[in-house]
């Protein structure tokens, strides 16, 4: 049938995932960092996903489509856990729980506030840091996450899917205004947390440095896989 339909700009996608949130339907996923329209028969051209783009990338064109497929999205959202989000799918984990240590690990955290949204620009701690970004799951998915990505470093925390906002031109900031050694960037693998990652890689080149960067991927069941 001919009818309207989103279309995506992938050159102009900076791939941050907000989209993906903003579309009820599940129509839309994160391919390579870029956004794609995964179901044309799961978009019902009602373009929630058009005002959360802040790249303009996404609009409608008027073409050939398969007919919006409400029942098709219903089951797939009860299979996901309602939320059509392939990062949000549920899923039990079994584990062989070891003892409990006699005494708790100790926090690694050097500094306050974490969140991305809440550091300040210039907050004297980044003044020659080894840098680690961590989606906010990544902690909780990864048992030695202190031990392993906190210790000696300063750690910021964000979701670019629950957040609804595009870390890039805050971590620009960040960069450009102090010494950063190095930057660690821990996140899930999910499609959402590609967000993240392409923020951080559009921030080093906004900032104008040069600075190592290494990418950790980690799974839902606590491996890392990159």
């Amino acid at each position: 049938m001919f009818r309207r339909i989103i279309k995506i700009d992938e050159e102009k996608c900076s791939g941050c995932g907000l989209c993906v949130r903003a579309c009820h339907e599940g129509a839309i996923g994160l391919v390579n960092g870029k956004a794609k329209l995964m179901r044309e028969d799961y978009c019902d051209g009602l373009g929630d996903c058009l005002p959360a783009c802040p790249e303009n990338a996404i609009s409608f064109e008027e073409r050939e489509a398969p007919a919006y497929n409400e029942a098709a999205v219903l089951a797939a959202k009860k299979n996901a856990g309602n939320t059509g989000c392939p990062g949000a799918a549920v899923k039990a984990i079994a584990r062989n729980m070891p003892e409990p240590a006699a005494a708790p690990a100790a926090s690694c955290l050097r500094q306050w506030p974490v969140q991305i949204k809440l550091v300040p620009v210039n907050a004297p701690f980044f003044s020659g840091a080894d840098l680690l970004i961590a989606a906010d799951c990544t902690a909780y998915a990864y048992g030695s996450f202190h031990q392993d990505f906190i210790r000696g470093r300063v750690c910021l925390i964000g979701c670019p899917k629950l957040d609804q906002t595009d870390y890039a031109e805050k971590l620009a900031e960040i960069f450009a205004a102090n010494d950063i050694k190095s930057i660690t960037l821990a996140r899930m693998q999910v499609p959402c947390c590609g967000g993240l990652e392409k923020a951080v890689m559009r921030a080093l080149l906004a900032s104008g440095k040069s600075i190592p960067c290494e990418v950790k991927v980690i799974s839902s069941d606590g491996k890392i896989i990159n």
